[in-house]
């Protein structure tokens, strides 16, 4: 029974440990990157509070992470010690969604509707859109 507790407590760690790396880039990166990423994952800014900050129990999905890597610029050496620390984590996890179609980020530009929400009203509804398209291309295979 305590090597399951052990083995918890290091998948606790680990999982620590990576959202640490997460987060300390985010925290040199530009202002708005967050909000970049929330918005490239279609989630809120809670939800990248939650997945950088070791308190919350919440683990990063596997399918996000190279959106992730893409809008953070992970350097090599951060992105592979985030690797490790995420495969530590969550064993199996990253097998699993690397056998799965990998998302890409597609930025489009639209018009300024003159109003922040319309704007984004627009911004929800194109990317609900995207996630639709996928749902159907997935279903098609």
């Amino acid at each position: 029974m305590s090597d399951e507790i052990g083995n918890g407590g290091n998948e606790e760690s680990a999982m620590a440990e990576y959202k640490g790396i997460l987060q300390r880039l985010l925290d040199n990166r530009p202002s708005g990157t967050r909000q970049r990423l929330a918005h490239a994952l279609g989630k809120n800014r809670s939800f990248i509070t939650q997945i950088t900050n070791a308190s919350y129990a919440v683990p990063i999905p596997a399918p996000h992470l190279e959106t992730i890597f893409e809008i953070v610029h992970f350097p090599t050496h951060e992105r592979q010690a985030f690797l490790d620390a995420y495969g530590r984590a969550h064993p199996g996890r990253l097998q699993r969604a690397q056998s799965t179609r990998r998302i890409r980020t597609a930025i489009l530009h639209v018009p300024d509707l003159g109003e922040e929400e319309r704007n984004r009203r627009l911004d929800h509804m194109l990317s609900e859109l995207a996630v639709q398209v996928a749902r159907i291309l997935e279903d098609g295979q």
